[in-house]
């Protein structure tokens, strides 16, 4: 059996000594190291890590990239008016958006987006928030109201987003009887179907055959759309546009005229539903539908 002499356990009480106080000057220096991370932070400073979307890095500090700043105030003003992280990420794909590594933009890179303080010209540590040194691309107003809009359920967000969109055509469409066709929406199995009824469908006087009760939303706004789009080929069309646009737009020419008007074929999809209302509005008067089992649309542009 092996004993250990006195000179041993001096040296083994030492060696006890000497971890003890390497552990010890560890821990200090973590400590000063958070502490300073802490200090700095308080001073608003970039402290390095990923740098977000909308900014670069030169000499230690962010800065605003403009072209980047851009898609970061789209995506705010599209959040605040859409109220719908889904809806916008189709908005933002159909247009190119990607994230600072390249990729397709999805949901999730959204909200992260809309919760980044760095965007306000902040920084947060442990749930601390701090002026930042860097510029702020989003105002406060903006950051706000999408703020208001995130402590509401996605439900009710859909909810109040479905009420505030109003339908395609509404206001727009009439039967064979001249009477308007309201939208209304059903669901079966988890999916929403819309349709457009007629007002003797919903005031029930029974005096409407069955297959003008109701057409479908998607089948009618369809087929609206692809005639609004036929129309704005025609020559004349093209040649009443080009008029009516030379009282303020002298020099402007015919070609152009055209050219303008084609831009609604890749920018349709682009558009908010408010906006695409709005449109449609401002070039169909009038829709009307066929009977006996046939939709037939005549649109007319105002």
């Amino acid at each position: 059996m092996l004993t250990a002499t006195g000179e041993d356990r001096v040296d083994v009480v030492m060696l006890h000594m000497l971890l003890s106080f390497a552990e010890y000057e560890r821990e200090m220096i973590g400590e000063r190291i958070r502490d300073k991370f802490t200090a700095s932070r308080a001073r608003g400073m970039w402290m390095g890590g990923r740098v977000p979307l909308g900014y670069d890095v030169r000499d230690r500090k962010l800065v605003v990239n403009q072209t980047e700043a851009a898609v970061i105030q789209r995506i705010f003003t599209g959040f605040a008016q859409l109220a719908s992280g889904a809806k916008l990420t189709q908005v933002l794909r159909a247009e190119g958006v990607t994230t600072k590594s390249g990729r397709p933009i999805n949901k999730g890179n959204i909200y992260k987006l809309l919760n980044n303080r760095t965007y306000r010209g902040e920084v947060q540590h442990k749930g601390q928030v701090y002026p930042g040194e860097h510029q702020a691309i989003v105002p406060r107003d903006l950051w706000d109201r999408v703020h208001a809009l995130l402590q509401e359920s996605p439900r009710a967000r859909a909810n109040k987003n479905r009420a505030q969109s109003p339908a395609l055509l509404q206001g727009l469409i009439f039967g064979v009887d001249g009477r308007a066709m309201s939208p209304r929406h059903t669901r079966r199995r988890g999916k929403r179907y819309r349709y457009y009824v007629s007002q003797t469908t919903l005031k029930c006087d029974g005096s409407e055959t069955t297959a003008m009760r109701r057409v479908s939303a998607a089948e009618i706004e369809t087929a609206v759309i692809d005639q609004v789009r036929a129309l704005l080929r025609q020559p004349e069309i093209v040649a009443g546009a080009w008029m009516a646009a030379r009282s303020e737009l002298p020099d402007l020419t015919e070609e152009e005229t055209r050219e303008a008007l084609d831009l609604l074929d890749p920018l349709w999809h682009q558009l908010f539903p408010i906006e695409q209302h709005r449109l449609i509005r401002s070039l169909v008067e009038r829709v009307e539908i066929g009977s006996a089992g046939r939709t037939s649309v005549s649109a007319s542009l105002v």
